[in-house]
């Protein structure tokens, strides 16, 4: 089986693609007003349901989908996207239920939209601590090591530099 050999232009998409993804994700940083659950879930009322439901869909899409979902369905075709295709008329669905609820009771996640409901702490530390738990081991090592794959294949990196690379891109996000 042959490997592909890069063009030019084939690192410049790649490095274009990345300066894009990174300067929209540092102007959201700056310019959002995320302190507010309006700000939080609307932009600040300052968007369209086109660019809002875009930014949900999207925020679901990582380096595993890229990696894994790509080489499934290059095998054994477009079955794997089913689950994503789905998504696409539930996800809505499930925000145009929840979010009004979610705004009207003045929180932003779960865990604190149960402790509003059900009363006391312990419900939820217990799901913030489940949610963390879990998001660690299914998701954010997936993530790291398929980003780190993609990395590796697209710039012919070291593993490891890449997952050094995209931590800290991931630091310097949430230390603002």
């Amino acid at each position: 089986m042959a490997t592909a050999v890069l063009t030019t232009w084939d690192y410049v998409a790649l490095v274009t693609y990345f300066a894009i993804v990174l300067s929209a994700g540092i102007y959201a940083l700056f310019i959002s007003n995320r302190g507010t659950v309006s700000g939080y879930f609307l932009a600040g009322r300052f968007l369209t349901w086109l660019p809002v439901g875009a930014s949900i869909w999207a925020s679901n899409i990582g380096s595993e989908h890229f990696v894994g979902l790509a080489g499934d369905a290059a095998v054994t075709g477009l079955s794997p996207a089913a689950f994503d295709i789905n998504g696409l008329s539930q996800l809505p669905i499930m925000a145009y239920l929840f979010i009004p609820v979610y705004i009207a009771s003045g929180v932003c996640t779960l865990p604190e939209f149960m402790m509003k409901r059900f009363g006391g702490h312990r419900i939820r530390i217990y799901l913030a601590c489940m949610s963390i738990f879990l998001y660690i081991v299914s998701r954010i090592s997936v993530d790291l090591y398929s980003g780190a794959i993609f990395i590796k294949e697209s710039f012919g990196w070291n593993q490891y530099v890449a997952i050094a690379i995209l931590l800290a891109f991931v630091a310097v996000i949430y230390c603002h």
